[in-house]
């Protein structure tokens, strides 16, 4: 071949990689502007829809109401409550307020619009959330190839979509575990500490992830994690004061004690292990001795998450995306008070697991894995389990996956971080 058809044949190969870079953004852009359209008119749907007032959004409203109202000192006041509630709605979910302060201080400026307008509001952010997450975290998550198909795994995932129709705040949880993941693979510890903190408005599964940190020793992200909940605690105090603080631990206290109130959530049809143990001991045990087994459970789950991790990543042969993953399928399991929407973040170590999936030496963890992660992308199962209220079901399967997790990551020594 001469020069003359050499360089032909470069600017023709150069050509068909323009024309093929071309053609996936264009796909690219078809596809956030189909997602955007679909999303967007889920929360217009919503909005114009006669459940609007049934939603948990509504709850979260209620709490912003009183704090705009100057009444966060009676923000935990379930009399007071129950007042307002009947003076903003009229068909009210039964829900109460049971919140973090500093999240009714946070959306207190929503409080100022009419019920309608703020769930508008903050569908759309939400909304906007899901669209930016699946290219945020693309990088890191490579499989599946296809876009379109990779896209698609967080449509059929149900607990984003929950989360959407109720306005709930477990995407901006997703979205902080996702910078806490992308910073932490980059170092920033004292960053990835700070982002994980920010998400204490959903303290029962930050609590457990920070736990497996602490036991590990790692200070810088410590560091960050307590300058994050430092200020949410300032802004606690500034929404509803010590008496409101104090009224807010009582009310944790007494939605402890009470399990099966529906008003407090019925923390006995959750997906937690606190939930497992009600179903299964339930009518056999006290609640101080199911009690015991909880906590047992839980600090087993996660000394154990802590401490495999810490010895497999000295011996060098542990994968730090799929240790990372373990500890949040720990966070939702040791999670007290769990719902459909909560999985939300459990996306992200589906996706990490499948970025990681053991080689066919490992044929039967292969199955494991891909069984239990199939079942997380099939939508009916959420609903089907809670109409027939068996949510703790799924906590078994949380367990098989975070055991897989484990195997996985301690035998791909061909991607070890």
């Amino acid at each position: 071949m001469n020069d003359s058809q050499g360089t032909v044949a470069l600017e023709a190969a150069g050509a068909n990689s323009d024309e093929k870079t071309s053609s996936g953004s264009v796909e690219k852009v078809l596809i956030s502007l189909g997602a955007a359209v679909i999303l967007l008119s889920a929360v217009l749907w919503t909005a114009n829809g006669p459940r609007l007032e049934k939603i948990d959004f509504s709850v979260t409203y209620l709490g912003a109401r009183m704090v705009h109202d100057g009444h966060g000192a009676q923000l935990y006041d379930l009399a007071e409550q129950i007042k307002l509630r009947s003076q903003v709605y009229r068909n009210p979910n039964p829900l109460i307020y049971e919140h973090p302060p500093f999240e009714a201080f946070l959306f207190a400026p929503l409080a100022a619009l009419s019920y309608k307008n703020a769930y508008l509001i903050w569908g759309s952010l939400n909304a906007l959330i899901w669209l930016r997450l699946p290219y945020l975290l693309r990088p890191y998550a490579p499989a599946p190839r296809d876009e379109l198909a990779y896209v698609a795994l967080w449509f059929i995932f149900a607990p984003l979509g929950v989360a959407l129709f109720q306005g709930q705040s477990s995407l901006i949880l997703l979205l902080f575990y996702v910078l806490t993941f992308i910073c932490w693979k980059k170092r920033q510890d004292v960053l990835a500490g700070a982002f994980l903190g920010l998400g204490l408005f959903k303290f029962q599964f930050v609590i457990p992830f920070t736990l497996i940190f602490l036991l590990r020793r790692k200070w810088r992200f410590m560091a960050g994690f307590a300058v994050s909940a430092t200020v949410l605690g300032v802004l606690s105090f500034a929404a509803v004061g010590w008496q409101g603080c104090l009224s807010y631990v009582h009310l944790l206290l007494n939605i402890g004690s009470n399990p099966q109130n529906v008003s407090y959530g019925s923390a006995v049809d959750m997906p937690t292990l606190h939930g497992f143990v009600y179903a299964i001991l339930g009518r056999v045990a006290g609640v101080k001795s199911m009690g015991i087994v909880i906590a047992a459970g839980s600090i087993f789950f996660i000394v154990f998450t802590a401490v495999q991790w810490e010895q497999a990543e000295r011996k060098g042969n542990w994968n730090v995306d799929l240790a990372f993953s373990a500890a949040v399928v720990v966070s939702l399991m040791t999670g007290l008070h769990m719902f459909t929407h909560d999985f939300s973040p459990l996306i992200l170590a589906l996706l990490i697991a499948l970025a990681h999936f053991p080689d066919r030496t490992h044929r039967a963890l292969r199955w494991i894995l891909r069984v239990s992660i199939a079942l997380f992308f099939f939508p009916p199962i959420y609903f089907m389990l809670v109409a027939w209220h068996g949510m703790y079901l799924m906590f078994s399967v949380m367990a098989v996956l975070w055991w897989g997790m484990g195997e996985g990551g301690g035998s791909c020594t061909h991607c070890a971080n």
